[in-house]
């Protein structure tokens, strides 16, 4: 089981190049930056609402680019593995963002990972022209559109939201087929997409996910396909980290603070300390 983190990188905290350099410095294996294109201004005033209706932190409106910043991460490393945690899938033209991550998996030699969405704020999402009741069908067929194009000479793709001819697109990835996809979510219904286009599910810790890991693996191995499990949002707990562990989960990841270099350290020496007790170190 190998180690990363997550991180809403900002512009006002640690540039992704200065973490991605440290995260590698101190043994991890992942960096994976977030998305939000934008966040809409509360019609009503006030403080934007999270799904569960809490106060959105501001680092969501203040994220840059996640395939940018794992461009820089990437350039400025030499063995650590870069991505989105996620990628909001339905909000980007597919040719051009299949060009994006075939363009950032051959700079960096092969270490990106494509980790994908399809959102959650209803109207962020409407605001890139998607009907977000429609959004996991919009995001199926923009994967399957990518991966014609990361996978064929002549790519083309005909379906209700995407349709083009016969296209030439390079580079193609350095990764074969293309780089790890990587589905995130929790709902009920995610295991079909994992299943459909995904080589891993990458949800956050919280209850019941590991006894769904293991409803995965059952529904995988039927399939016969072969899935991965990587969780964000894993606690400084060395007893979660050896129940990860015993459950099959392939690599646990902290979210670090969008803030200064000091406190990103102080994170990273939890998260590790409770590495180092769970490995008996």
């Amino acid at each position: 089981m190998d180690s990363g983190f997550g991180y809403f990188a900002t512009h006002d905290a640690v540039r992704p190049a200065a973490l991605a350099r440290l995260v590698e410095e101190r043994g991890h294996q992942a960096l994976l930056f977030t998305e939000h294109t934008h966040i809409p201004v509360p019609p009503e005033g006030g403080v934007p609402r999270d799904q569960m209706g809490g106060d959105l932190p501001r680092r969501y409106w203040h994220t840059y680019d996640p395939i940018t910043a794992c461009m820089a991460a990437g350039m400025a490393t030499t063995r650590l593995r870069v991505g989105t945690g996620i990628c909001l899938v339905p909000q980007h033209e597919p040719i051009g963002l299949a060009k994006s991550v075939a363009s950032v998996d051959d700079l960096t030699g092969g270490r990106f990972e494509f980790g994908v969405g399809a959102g959650w704020n209803v109207r962020e999402i409407a605001n890139h022209g998607v009907d977000p009741a429609r959004r996991f069908a919009v995001m199926r067929e923009h994967m399957d559109a990518m991966r014609a194009i990361w996978t064929q000479a002549e790519a083309s793709y005909h379906g209700e939201f995407v349709s083009f001819d016969p296209i030439w697109s390079w580079p193609k990835p350095a990764q074969r087929p293309y780089p790890p996809i990587l589905v995130g979510g929790a709902g009920k219904r995610v295991f079909d997409r994992v299943l459909a286009y995904g080589d891993a599910w990458m949800p956050n810790y919280g209850p019941g996910v590991l006894e769904r890991a293991a409803e995965l693996f059952r529904l995988a191995e039927e399939a016969g396909r072969r899935v991965e499990v990587m969780l964000l949002s894993v606690p400084a707990d060395p007893r979660v980290m050896e129940a990860c562990d015993r459950a099959g989960v392939r690599r646990v990841m902290a979210w670090l603070p969008s803030a200064g270099l000091d406190r990103v350290e102080r994170a990273m020496d939890a998260f590790e300390g409770a590495l180092a007790d769970y490995r008996g170190e």
